[in-house]
């Protein structure tokens, strides 16, 4: 950053502030992502984020940097949209068949996925040094998911610190508290974090590209869209879990997997799905469009997300929004 573009842009100069904040924007809107678990609100929080910086610009003393800076905003817009609204949470969908009983009902239904192509010169601006996760794990949907668990501070904090290797100081300043209080809400943080999430060794999951998991993927997916449950369940870990975000609905282990999949082949019926592949948050995922007998113009119907885990899946997180193929630039366009 130039002194000259900084003044320019505390006159008014809207292209001068572009210059200053336009090389943080991605990774502002990922940070936004992870402490609201939502694409949608992470997005209206970051444009939040950049009215307010650029109306507060002329209080900006330049004793941080100006990242540091927008990172602060940001972090408390996040919180304040938490405050506010509590946790916006979509509607409940409802079924167009009877679903069996699930396991259990979740409750981080707001979840929602991110696009790789989004991440895309995230890297640019490299962690600090007290980094915990590495920046793939730190955007897979179990990380996230659990981070949703967390009480909001704590959530921050965490991310700050453990995902973006601020230090302790910097995020006392960010969160407007004490360098001893951060300390104890990201002690809590990993201890509740660790709670919730299920962690899997990195070296029993394939690479992102490698054939081993583009053999999965295709597998799962010519499985899924001729109806095969069976096929579909021999590539299910014991302890599978499948989830439908924003449905509460969740279904652990093959035999009620099984049965979910088995009732939703029946109500299907002649209709066929069409799988297009892509990848969110760094994980193999699907686009799926459903195609009625005979048509040319396929149906919207969400996008599945697989975890995995050596040669089996672990989770399927197949989230139900109708704009999420659209959203992952994917045509509804029948082939």
């Amino acid at each position: 950053m130039s002194q000259d573009t900084l003044d320019r842009a505390r006159a008014g100069d809207e292209q001068a502030f572009r210059e200053l904040t336009e090389p943080y924007r991605r990774e502002l809107r990922l940070h936004c992502y992870r402490i609201l678990g939502s694409l949608t609100d992470a997005e209206d929080v970051l444009q939040e984020t950049l009215i307010a910086a650029w109306r507060g610009l002329t209080g900006f003393a330049g004793r941080a940097s100006v990242r540091t800076w927008l990172y602060r905003i940001a972090t408390n817009r996040c919180l304040n949209a938490l405050r506010e609204a509590g946790r916006r949470r979509p509607p409940e969908p409802v079924p167009p068949f009877d679903p069996p009983e699930p396991t259990r009902r979740g409750d981080t239904t707001w979840l929602q996925p991110y696009p790789d192509t989004m991440l895309d010169r995230v890297a640019d601006h490299a962690p600090g040094p007290e980094t915990r996760y590495h920046s793939r794990e730190a955007v897979e949907l179990a990380f996230v998911a659990a981070l949703q668990h967390l009480p909001p501070r704590q959530a921050a904090t965490l991310v700050l610190r453990d995902v973006l290797g601020f230090s302790t100081a910097e995020v006392a300043d960010m969160l407007g508290t004490s360098a001893t209080a951060i300390k104890g809400a990201l002690q809590r943080a990993r201890t509740r974090l660790d709670q919730r999430r299920h962690t899997i060794d990195p070296e029993r999951v394939p690479l992102p590209g490698s054939p081993e998991e583009r053999h999965l993927t295709r597998r799962f997916a010519d499985a899924f869209t001729s109806g095969d449950v069976d096929g579909v369940v021999t590539l299910l870990t014991d302890d599978a879990w499948l989830v439908m975000p924003p449905a509460p609905h969740e279904y652990h282990g093959p035999p009620a997997i099984a049965a979910f999949l088995t009732m939703f082949t029946t109500w299907r019926g002649r209709r066929r799905f069409r799988l297009t592949p892509t990848r969110a948050n760094t994980q193999p995922a699907l686009g799926c469009h459903l195609t009625e007998p005979g048509g040319s113009t396929a149906h919207p119907a969400g996008l599945l997300v697989l975890t995995l885990e050596v040669d089996r899946i672990r989770t399927v997180t197949w989230f139900l929004g109708d704009d999420l193929p659209r959203r992952f630039g994917l045509s509804g366009t029948a082939g």
